[in-house]
């Protein structure tokens, strides 16, 4: 490599090191990337593995794990008297999002001073009341929340008590409004300590995707639709043939997988300009655009380094 490129790649990473502020804000892990014209940084969630990586491309197995299981999500805390959209991330402290046209309790929704008490023409308040009025209160905003929503792919994760929480699933359509609630009086907490039990609502959601991937691959494993033959997935990735896979984020398997044949030629270490068979194996998936799961070594189905789903056999 030439000198003046090596130059820069250090002065890429001294840079980084260098910067104060950047360090301030961490996450359980950092991904760096430098090739002398590009310096990428990554701040993960996901508690990886130390690595240096030199090769022409760069090693970006690890941070599938953070696009499998993203850690960011939006919290609407929901009470009577208040409303508050977060938004976490796996990197920053929990904030607070301003919505145009958002109701501030149950009175503003409705326009009145207070929905308590009886009017003297008789008309429908008490608890009978409270509940149409906090009906009115949780269409106004999901109303607020559509354009916000209707272009986001975050879990939205309720913090409510009853019967608001209800009342609330019962108006949103929202796809990845996620079952699990954050019960209780959202005003009785502060944005952090509601993020802090929004990330273990994240967690057990995604346990939960875990055990569904891995039923649904044990189901295609038995049908003769799904590989855990490395042998086998290396030859369906380089026929663009895999539909979806599953890999170990942390095993790696010292060889090569040939160009045209996709055959696999296994070392006992790893060798210079070798990336490793599963990693070669996801460039292939992810070049014929295979939804791509990175998981720990006791989830991945039939129990090897990958699975794969296939379109056709091979």
């Amino acid at each position: 490599m030439a000198r003046s490129r090596v130059q820069s790649i250090q002065t890429e990473g001294e840079r980084i090191l260098e910067d104060r502020d950047f360090w301030r804000y961490q996450s359980r892990s950092l991904a760096v990337f430098l090739d002398g014209d590009l310096a990428e940084t990554f701040r993960l969630p996901n508690r990886l593995s130390t690595a240096c990586e030199i090769a022409d491309r760069f090693y970006v197995k690890p941070l599938l794990r953070a696009l499998t299981f993203p850690q960011s999500a939006l919290i609407l805390a929901l009470a009577g008297n208040s409303v508050r959209l977060l938004h976490i991330t796996p990197d920053r402290p929990a904030e607070r999002m301003d919505v145009p046209g958002m109701p501030r309790d149950v009175a503003d929704a409705v326009g009145l001073a207070s929905v308590s008490g009886r009017s003297p023409d008789g008309r429908i308040q008490g608890s009978e009341g409270q509940k149409v009025r906090m009906l009115e209160y949780a269409q106004a905003i999901e109303r607020a929340l559509h354009p916000l929503l209707a272009n986001s792919t975050e879990p939205l994760i309720l913090a409510a008590a009853e019967p608001l929480a209800g009342i609330f699933r019962g108006v949103s359509d929202y796809p990845r409004l996620v079952a699990e609630t954050i019960a209780g009086n959202p005003e009785d907490k502060t944005d952090e300590e509601l993020a802090g039990e929004a990330r273990g609502v994240l967690d057990r959601l995604y346990a939960g995707k875990v055990a569904a991937l891995r039923e649904a691959y044990e189901a295609r494993i038995a049908a003769g639709t799904a590989l855990v033959d490395l042998s086998d997935i290396a030859r369906a990735a380089t026929f663009g043939a895999v539909e979806s896979l599953v890999i170990d984020i942390d095993r790696r398997v010292p060889g090569t997988v040939d160009d045209e044949t996709g055959a696999i030629t296994l070392d006992d270490e790893d060798e210079p300009g070798e990336y490793g068979v599963v990693d070669e194996i996801l460039r292939r998936a992810l070049g014929s655009k295979a939804k791509v799961y990175a998981l720990r070594a006791e989830d991945v189905p039939g129990g090897g380094a990958a699975a794969a789903a296939v379109r056709y056999p091979v």
